[in-house]
């Protein structure tokens, strides 16, 4: 491991705390490796943690918290896929950036990396110039997204960020909380999926979760949040009036929104009726103001999501 140098001291006698250095793991049976990408790391300046194997790796990390990892792909005993898969599912070091160094270079070992929680992928022979930059914008990106999370744990915000498949990539402790108390175990996944959907064919931005007592949890969709991430924020509030029922619509307006919702155009709804075009055109107008939405498309989905919230 790399030690530091001695701290300065100034004209007047006080101490300056040196920076602590950034800590690297380095997970790889392959001595050659070891050796020169161990020198570089420490001539840049980083301490440099090794593990001859997955099981070691992971052994070590109950620990230690290391600022980010190289993982080699192809290891005897536990791999480097496996190794990283199991890395993400511990809470305190899932933040972790690990980065790929592998000889493996076909496209799916590179989506196979990627999809057990990697956030890089060399191939080797790596070349160090490389390994260092990407590494350095690596830390820096983690520790600006750490800082971020943290700020929002202690702020006690409810923020929920969801992968390109509606999974549950990050989550403040306030909305496990909630989402434990208001949403059935399991039902989650479905529950994101429908509501995601939802929200990009809707424009509606927000809908509520669930309800106890005298409070409904609400999410609020924020929107794109990158790396294939979506950023939603709950909120716990009093439980509020059915938007459909407290809309006070008219029993000629609610019928023209039921047909509507099933997927009936107006000249179906006129028939249906026994009304002209022109007429559900005018309560179409009506529903859309009370409702508060723009088009045919968000006033179905506001009574569409109301109907099945009541399942959920």
């Amino acid at each position: 491991m790399a030690t530091t140098g001695m701290n300065p001291t100034p004209a007047d006698g006080a101490s300056v705390r040196a920076a602590p250095q950034l800590v690297v793991q380095v997970i790889d049976d392959a001595p050659d490796t070891l050796g020169f990408l161990i020198a570089a790391l420490e001539s840049a300046g980083y301490s440099v943690l090794v593990a001859r194997s997955g099981e070691a790796a992971l052994e070590t990390l109950q620990w230690v918290t290391p600022d980010a990892i190289l993982l080699d792909a192809m290891m005897p005993g536990l791999d480097g896929f496996e190794t990283c898969r199991r890395i993400k599912l511990l809470p305190e070091r899932a933040h972790i950036p690990v980065i790929f160094m592998t000889a493996l270079s076909e496209t799916a070992h590179i989506v196979t990396a990627f999809d057990r929680g990697g956030v890089d992928y060399v191939v080797k022979p790596v070349k160090i110039d490389e390994v260092l930059a990407r590494l350095s914008a690596h830390m820096r990106n983690a520790r600006v997204s750490r800082l971020a999370r943290e700020a929002v744990d202690v702020a006690g915000l409810g923020v929920l960020m969801l992968d390109a498949q509606c999974r549950v990539a990050w989550q403040s402790p306030k909305a496990a909380a909630w989402l434990h108390e208001f949403v059935a175990p399991g039902a989650t996944a479905h529950l994101f999926k429908t509501l995601a959907s939802q929200f990009e064919t809707s424009g509606c931005t927000s809908w509520p979760l669930g309800q106890r007592g005298g409070e409904e949890l609400v999410m609020h969709w924020i929107g794109s949040s990158g790396l294939g991430e979506s950023m939603t924020l709950l909120q716990l509030r009093p439980v509020a009036a059915s938007r459909v029922r407290s809309a006070d619509l008219t029993r000629r307006e609610a019928e023209v929104l039921s047909w509507l919702a099933k997927g009936k155009t107006n000249r179906d709804i006129a028939d249906i009726l026994g009304m002209s075009p022109r007429t559900v055109n005018k309560h179409l107008e009506h529903v859309y103001a009370k409702l508060g939405v723009e088009t045919r498309t968000s006033a179905a989905a506001v009574l569409s999501l109301e109907l099945d919230h009541a399942t959920f």
